[in-house]
């Protein structure tokens, strides 16, 4: 029976467990030393971040010449283990056969050394044999388990939406183009139309939600952005709920929970993956990283809600004060930059804080007009949600769409939304359509803030970024 070094430190810390005595093991060499009276391996095989310390003898012939055996060669072992009490490790493994399917090359870039995440983005294909890497993508595969299960349990129907499409959701034209053909002549194209890669499955949701209540589509996503930032990608991944019979209030409610309950899932079960990556990081924050997502998982309070126009006077008030940004331009009706969401968060309210009622001018066609202020009639606002978080700024964007059919043409022609392509969106409205609402969360920046990586191209196991393109 194939055993994971994973299941043997669960049976070894389970006094209930028998541990065997034999047992074979799959793996990757990660360090080989040895005399000639004895030798030892460390074995790890993927399921945790602990390796298994290998003993054999040089001189055995079924030992399969170990002795030779480089760091990064696939093996098994079958062996005897060893109860070792008072060593660092609970047991290590006595070696009687070995087989070695692959001694790995000296040019093997990834030694038993310290490597820089820089260093390692040029070795995408290897880097996940570092206990760093392997610690992400560990975390970065409970979390989206706990994303699908999250929305299973509240009944929440899986969408696959389209990856190729003809509509832009945002309306920014940052889209990769899907084509055939070596010129523009798109008519003549393989859909006989402009087509590119989607930027969000969106609107399609919001076509299932009109019969099904409740849907989530959680697939990549692309855009075309030239953006060289620690927090941007060209190819990622999106979670997009969409629910109907909804408010603002409901759309809130609904991301804080799915925040806590998966930030508590990632800290009942990774928590020696947390653990490595809180050792590795230095952080000038008296708090740690596992305080920081446990106060965030057991805060019984909602997070705090602010609206736009608030944000304006605080950020305001912090410049009087003395405080300088970079984007040092504020006024009612801008786009709220990074460090402008990062300070709200991490200076004022000092919690994960959703900024609502944003200017209709900086947000999408699609969301809902509210009521207009007689007292600021030009301010012109829509039911949106943003929620900010410390160290990454925006985590979650989301919305009530808007239901009438009127305005939404209205705000077609405001956005300058050409063509007819986005029609059948339009007739949702004149269709028997429920009042809908839903966000949509970016699983890399999202993973960013559990594990405290400040780059989004170490969460994501192959990386699109401009000019990048090596896998």
């Amino acid at each position: 029976m194939i055993y994971t070094i994973n299941n043997l430190f669960i049976n070894s810390n389970d006094k209930t467990k028998k541990i065997p005595t034999q047992v074979t093991v799959n793996g990757w060499v990660r360090s080989n030393r040895n005399s000639k009276k004895v030798g030892f391996l460390d074995l790890n095989d993927g399921s945790s971040i602990n390796n298994l310390q290998v003993v054999y003898d040089p001189n055995l012939e079924n030992n399969n010449n170990l002795t030779n055996v480089t760091t990064g060669s696939a093996v098994t072992i079958t062996g005897n283990l060893i109860l070792t009490p008072n060593a660092k490790q609970p047991f290590e493994l006595k070696v009687i056969t070995a087989t070695v399917y692959n001694i790995c090359a000296n040019d093997y870039p990834i030694q038993k050394k310290e490597h820089t995440n820089e260093f390692l983005r040029e070795h995408a294909h290897l880097r996940v044999r570092t206990n760093t890497f392997l610690s992400l993508f560990r975390i970065r595969d409970q979390v989206s388990w706990s994303i699908h299960k999250f929305f299973h349990d509240n009944q929440f129907i899986y969408l696959h939406s389209p990856l190729i499409t003809a509509n832009d959701a945002e309306g920014a034209g940052e889209n990769f183009i899907v084509t055939t053909i070596t010129n523009d002549k798109y008519e003549k194209d393989f859909f006989g139309k402009k087509a590119s890669l989607t930027v969000s499955g969106q609107l399609n949701a919001e076509a299932y939600a009109q019969s099904l209540q409740k849907v989530y589509t959680f697939g990549p996503t692309f855009r075309a952005e030239k953006s060289n930032t620690t927090r941007h990608a060209a190819e990622f991944w999106m979670v997009e709920p969409e629910f109907t019979f909804s408010n603002l209030q409901d759309n809130i409610i609904l991301a804080q929970k799915v925040i806590k309950t998966v930030i508590r899932d990632v800290l009942n079960n990774c928590n020696s993956e947390l653990k490595f990556l809180e050792q590795k990081q230095e952080t000038k924050n008296e708090q740690s990283l596992i305080e920081k997502l446990e106060k965030i998982a057991n805060f019984k309070s909602d997070f705090k809600v602010i609206t736009y126009t608030k944000v304006i006077e605080l950020l305001l008030n912090a410049q009087k004060k003395g405080k300088k940004f970079e984007f040092n331009e504020i006024k009612w009706g801008i786009d709220l930059q990074s460090e402008h969401e990062r300070y709200l968060c991490e200076e004022i309210t000092k919690q994960p804080t959703f900024v609502i009622n944003y200017p209709q001018t900086i947000k999408a066609f699609y969301m809902k007009l509210n009521p207009i202020d007689s007292n600021h009639p030009q301010q012109k606002t829509v039911a949106a949600m943003d929620l900010l978080v410390p160290g990454i700024g925006e985590l979650i964007g989301g919305s009530v769409r808007e239901d009438n059919y009127e305005q939404l043409l209205k705000n077609k022609t405001q956005f300058k939304i050409e063509g007819n392509d986005l029609q059948w969106y339009f007739d949702l409205r004149k269709y028997g359509y429920a009042p809908s609402a839903g966000f949509g969360l970016g699983l890399e920046r999202f993973l960013m803030f559990i594990t405290g990586i400040n780059n989004i191209r170490d969460v994501i196991p192959f990386p699109r970024t401009p000019n990048n393109l090596l896998f």
